[in-house]
């Protein structure tokens, strides 16, 4: 049974930086994709980064680009994404998603994902 578990979500200020954490277990497919998404109140799921398995391909939504950062661990099938610079309108609840494959016009929308975390929030505010 696949699991995907986010976590990392805290209150942070404007300005300020968190690492969130996906940590995956059960796969079987030697090659797959992990995708970020957020999701504020009232608002659509938004992709914000995905990378393959690998680790070969990576892609930022031009919201983010420059300040975050996703990265792997396959030692630890755990898969991260780095925020810097974080701004009020970060704050949404955030979910890891995994993919057989996505593609540069298709990594961003939430029905290529087959298997979703519970959510991690993020708050950015003073």
């Amino acid at each position: 049974q696949v699991q995907v578990v986010e976590s990392g979500g805290d209150l942070v200020q404007p300005g300020g930086s968190l690492r969130l954490s996906c940590a995956t277990s059960g796969f079987t497919r030697d090659y797959y994709f992990i995708g970020w998404f957020r999701q504020a109140p009232g608002k659509e799921r938004e992709g914000v980064s995905c990378i393959s398995s690998s680790g070969g391909i990576t892609y930022y939504a031009n919201s983010v680009k420059d300040r975050f950062t996703i990265s792997k661990d396959n030692a630890k099938n755990t898969f991260y994404l780095q925020m810097t610079n974080l701004k009020p309108e970060d704050t949404a609840v955030y979910y890891c998603a995994t993919a057989s494959y996505v593609s540069l016009d298709s990594w961003q929308q939430p029905s290529q994902y087959e298997y979703w975390g519970q959510g991690t929030q993020v708050t950015v505010s003073s």
